[in-house]
């Protein structure tokens, strides 16, 4: 399975500590937070190829990427360049590789630190050949924010994703993970071009293509509920992505305290 990790962006709300590195290289429990990414994808032992796509002070990315290459010399990595990183928002980040979506994927944004079980979750729940050819890994919680990237399902099918869903409709939270499989690949690639093609393509994230693909009825989804995940925008999301971590160190994925993590 190829994977690819967006990591341009600089991370300005977690400003001071991303003056001189890329959010993705924020220490957290000892590594990076692309580290720890990098360790859980391995622990499934299906991923044989990692792109990282880099931007913000590419050279400290890609010595991080390097470095993960010596500590995972069975796995392929490859940091990819978007010279457009600080001026367009992730779904460029997409279009700059596309080429390299050639196969089956996993998509996982830069911020979002997850453990083993999450990932193994969607690749098992996507075993079947009948499944969808783009799958969507959610969440789902007792309330939403106005900065949460929200769902709109119609039982595991995507209807509708994006922030501005109203909250009497939210069915749960894109988590920065999705499949792509089959046909999947071929979809995303296209959709990508048509929207680099719009006037304004340097504004919109690349969940927004999921949304347009969601009308088409070929996205799915894949809930992760009760596993442990947390996106880090904020300091505040440090500090809990930082106990977290600390719990795994403890305890382990398979007996943690999951009351240390945010609702």
């Amino acid at each position: 399975m190829k994977v690819f990790i967006l990591a341009a962006g600089q991370g300005k709300r977690l400003l001071p500590m991303t003056a001189d590195r890329p959010k993705s290289l924020l220490e957290i429990g000892g590594q990076t937070m692309i580290g720890w990414q990098i360790q859980e994808l391995m622990k499934a032992g299906a991923v044989d190829e990692v792109i990282v796509v880099t931007g913000f002070h590419a050279d400290a990315a890609e010595t991080e990427v390097n470095l993960l290459q010596a500590r995972y010399p069975d796995c392929r990595f490859k940091a990819l360049y978007n010279p457009e990183y600080a001026s367009a928002d992730n779904l460029v980040s997409c279009w700059s590789v596309r080429e390299e979506m050639n196969r089956d994927f996993v998509l996982i944004n830069g911020d979002t630190l997850f453990e083993a079980d999450v990932f193994q979750r969607l690749i098992n729940a996507t075993s079947d050949a009948n499944t969808s050819p783009v799958t969507v890994t959610i969440d789902h919680k007792a309330h939403y924010d106005e900065d949460d990237m929200k769902v709109r399902l119609d039982g595991a099918r995507l209807l509708e994703i994006g922030k501005t869903i109203p909250m009497d409709a939210v069915n749960g939270e894109s988590i920065g993970m999705l499949l792509f499989r089959g046909d999947g690949p071929k979809f995303f690639v296209d959709a990508l071009d048509r929207a680099k093609r719009d006037p304004q393509p340097h504004h919109r994230w690349y969940l927004s293509v999921i949304d347009d693909l969601a009308k088409t009825g070929v996205i799915g989804t894949c809930s992760i509920q009760g596993l442990e995940w947390c996106e880090v925008d904020y300091p505040l999301d440090l500090k809990w992505a930082r106990q977290m971590v600390a719990g795994w160190q403890r305890f382990g994925t398979q007996d943690r305290d999951s009351s240390a993590v945010a609702p």
